[in-house]
């Protein structure tokens, strides 16, 4: 898998949505304190919908909220259901889906008594291999569209606060702040990107779908032209189909005052934004790679974003120089020896003397499975004889199945020049491969 996965989730329906109520305190309580995972840059929270808790992909790119094929264990009484269709980012053309209306969502003190929800019926439509983690769902514009939301990547907390003049006066004290527009329920910034030596405007969807520092869409007569050093990629995976494009290095990102030299980025193919309605003037999407390097308030009432540097905001943009991308395949279950002491007493034995054995009790766990979901033409994986579908059973020398997903993908974006060893079973036959890391940008 690259090093950002990109789960980029931005969808059209097909007819004009309800409004909705929106989320809100349940209690007097000023704030909301909700506990997310970080995978690739993504956020991930736990929300409960008509009395069970699933897991959702947070995501400013998306207006409704969406499900996901559920599994059977995922029984959620749906409402008022009726079939639409779902379009979007990718090649292919729309899906089937249903819409839902009339439903409690709930988590840690926020309740929506009367959301809509739009479920995607096709079962091969899961994101969940490419994480690691079960994604049951997206939830965007409704989440964000009452309250003031904090993104703290580094305590790993979402925060919705209670609006009120004394906050505000604290957080216009310790953020920066830069103007936001809501258009189509989704939030834009205009920020600056120079390209070999020119520096653009550039209108940018505020979107935490996406794991990419910036995506770019390819405009001669603004001025958005793909750098000469460049190489093809997978970008991710859209209502629509995948969605593929090129990566490569601009000079430049200035967003609020902040500055980003040397961004990696991506320039996604015409053909996969084809089903997507631009708003006026929007060029491109920032995303993870640039929000995980700041603490993050959504104000869209005020139509403001609010930024203070993390210790992550100079850190270095690095991409997965492999050229794998790697999914789990599902689960193992794997035989674990506990190791335990045993002592031997008897009756011709001194108490001084008694004697000690080591013996081992064996249990079996579920562990996960990785295969090779691609590799990149021309990338050091695929000139080392790699390919598509091998079972990775150990990435140097120790067995796969005890690396987590995301574990995986920080080993294939280190340092340039280091060597990485794969054993695989490429259709019973167990092969051994090794390459070294080579950045092309």
């Amino acid at each position: 898998m690259r090093d950002k996965i990109l789960l980029i989730v931005a969808f059209l329906v097909s007819f004009i949505a309800s409004a909705q109520s929106g989320f809100e305190f349940e209690t007097s309580k000023n704030k909301v304190v909700i506990p997310f995972q970080l995978i690739n840059n993504l956020i991930f929270i736990p929300i409960n919908v008509n009395g069970v808790e699933l897991n959702f992909l947070l995501d400013t790119g998306v207006e409704e909220t969406i499900l996901l094929g559920l599994d059977d264990k995922d029984k959620v009484s749906l409402f008022n259901v009726q079939k639409v269709k779902l379009r979007g980012l990718g090649s292919d053309e729309a899906i089937e889906g249903l819409k839902s209306t009339d439903n409690l969502l709930s988590v840690n003190g926020l309740v929506d008594k009367n959301h809509n929800l739009y479920i995607v019926l096709d079962q091969s439509f899961n994101f969940s291999s490419h994480v690691g983690v079960p994604i049951n769902g997206i939830i965007g514009f409704h989440f964000f569209k009452h309250h003031l939301v904090s993104v703290d990547y580094e305590r790993k907390q979402i925060v919705v606060y209670r609006d009120n003049e004394k906050l505000r006066k604290k957080i216009n004290k310790r953020y920066s702040s830069v103007p936001i527009s809501i258009e189509k329920n989704k939030p834009y910034v205009n920020a600056r990107v120079t390209l070999a030596h020119d520096s653009i405007d550039a209108k940018l969807l505020l979107d935490l779908g996406n794991s990419d520092a910036l995506w770019l869409f390819e405009n001669k007569a603004k001025g958005i032209a793909l750098p000469k050093n460049n190489f093809e990629d997978y970008l991710g995976k859209g209502f629509s189909g995948d969605i593929s494009g090129k990566r490569a290095r601009i000079n430049q990102l200035q967003l609020a005052g902040f500055q980003f030299n040397d961004p990696i980025i991506a320039f996604p193919d015409a053909n996969s934004l084809k089903n997507v309605t631009m708003v006026a003037d929007r060029v491109g999407s920032v995303g993870g790679e640039i929000f995980r390097r700041f603490a993050l308030i959504f104000d869209y009432n005020g139509r403001k974003l609010f930024l203070k540097k993390s210790r992550h905001f100079d850190a270095k943009f690095e991409y997965n120089m492999t050229g794998i991308e790697m999914q789990n395949e599902g689960m193992q279950l794997v035989q674990e020896s506990l190791p335990f002491q045993t002592t031997l007493v008897g009756d011709n034995t001194d108490s001084n003397e008694r004697k000690t054995q080591n013996n081992f009790k064996y249990k079996y766990v579920l562990k996960p499975v990785y295969t090779v979901a691609s590799v990149r033409k021309d990338s050091p994986a695929e000139r080392c004889g790699l390919q598509k579908g091998d079972l990775v059973l150990s990435i140097n020398g120790s067995n796969a199945y005890n690396f987590s997903l995301q574990r995986i993908n920080d080993l294939l974006k280190e340092e340039e020049g280091k060597w990485l060893y794969f054993e695989v079973d490429r259709n019973g036959q167990v092969l051994k491969f090794r390459f070294q890391l080579k950045s092309i940008l």
